[in-house]
């Protein structure tokens, strides 16, 4: 069994935010691999006629979708947790090559409060990663900061066409913590 400690709210409005930004930018195919984090903004995305919510088994596959969604005249975002950034390294090179827009959401793990010690790894090389791949980095650390992070973000990837991934902090999400 497990819950959530440490989020700013016990209900948080941020996935909503996130929601109406997407919205806003026409945002029609979300490829995701399950995650708590982002279980809202799921939740969100499926409840809605104007996104198409597309579950993956590995996160790389996101990168594919998202190319071609774009060759196919929508715009997407891949959800995903720090732990399955490693796992895109080789998909991200089609980003400069073929020219998409891309942008990511990326829950963190490993940081604030972390339990698991596999998850430190990942979390602490997430934006060295991206920064590598030529993928612009930013960060909401609390609920606040979320609806301006994100209409930067969403900005920068379709108008710009510069690839970008919003890491949305531990602190945020809120550290997972294991009880019997």
């Amino acid at each position: 069994m497990h819950a959530r400690a440490d989020a700013a709210d016990t209900a948080p409005n941020w996935p909503d935010d996130i929601f109406a930004t997407l919205q806003r930018f026409d945002v029609r195919q979300v490829p995701y691999v399950p995650d708590a984090g982002h279980s809202r903004l799921i939740q969100r995305v499926l409840d809605s006629s104007t996104m198409r919510g597309i579950p993956l088994t590995t996160e790389e596959e996101g990168v594919a979708l998202l190319a071609g969604a774009w060759a196919g005249g929508q715009r997407g975002v891949l959800l995903m947790q720090s732990s399955g950034v490693g796992n895109c390294i080789n998909m991200l090179s089609l980003i400069p090559i073929l020219r998409f827009p891309f942008l990511t959401l990326v829950t963190m793990r490993g940081e604030w409060g972390e339990f698991n010690p596999w998850q430190v790894p990942m979390g602490s090389t997430t934006q060295g990663v991206f920064e590598l791949s030529g993928v612009k980095v930013l960060r909401a650390s609390n609920a606040a900061e979320v609806p301006a992070v994100l209409e930067a973000a969403a900005a920068q990837a379709y108008n710009a066409l510069t690839p970008t991934a919003v890491l949305l902090s531990q602190r945020l999400i809120g550290a997972k913590v294991f009880t019997k």
